[in-house]
């Protein structure tokens, strides 16, 4: 039996309700209707403490290391985060800066951002793109970008926001597909070994 897809959703957002934590889980969420997933949520918010100050990945507490550890384990990676001053936050940039520069090489990585408003849409394709293709990760090909108005109480409540996030999906399940096809097969590799 095949065991479960490992998915990790990394949230950017810096307090505590954040919409990228809520509109991470909700992709989270819509993988796991259409795969047998474990599923794991980073907030980085929770560990900014932890993460200021340091320079090197051997700084790091052994909280934020399990954090980067199932980044780097992840069968699929989603990332959200807030669009601050046309980027991701600096938070979420260091937290990748200790991630391998190896371990998410040809990783689906489905990408998300939440702003104020629509004019800082185009950040997907201008930020989060580069830094994943530095990883050689396999972006998924439709990014979700939610404003302000999407959410009610930190509760996704715009339909056209739940239908793209529902077509995201929905696209990368061939790719999501094939991570598992290959996953499985290296498995029945070691145990026929």
């Amino acid at each position: 039996m095949t065991r479960p897809l490992r998915l990790v959703a990394v949230s950017g957002g810096l307090q505590r309700p954040s919409k990228a934590a809520a509109l991470a889980e909700h992709l989270m969420d819509l993988v796991a209707g259409e795969f047998l997933c474990e599923q794991r949520l980073v907030e980085l918010c929770q560990l900014a403490p932890q993460l200021a100050g340091a320079v090197w990945r051997s700084q790091l507490p052994d909280a934020v290391e399990r954090e980067l550890a199932a980044v780097e384990q992840a069968d699929i990676v989603v990332v959200a985060t807030p669009v601050y001053r046309g980027a991701y936050t600096g938070l979420f940039k260091h937290f990748f800066d200790f991630i391998d520069q190896d371990a998410l090489i040809d990783k689906p990585i489905l990408l998300a951002a939440t702003g104020g408003s629509e004019r800082h849409a185009l950040m997907i394709d201008h930020q989060l793109r580069p830094l994943f293709s530095f990883f050689q990760a396999r972006t998924l090909p439709l990014g979700v970008y939610a404003t302000d108005r999407d959410f009610l109480d930190y509760r996704l409540q715009s339909e056209a926001l739940t239908e793209r996030a529902a077509l995201a999906v929905q696209r990368a399940l061939p790719l999501i597909g094939l991570t598992r096809q290959a996953r499985s097969a290296i498995a029945d590799l070691a145990v026929a070994a």
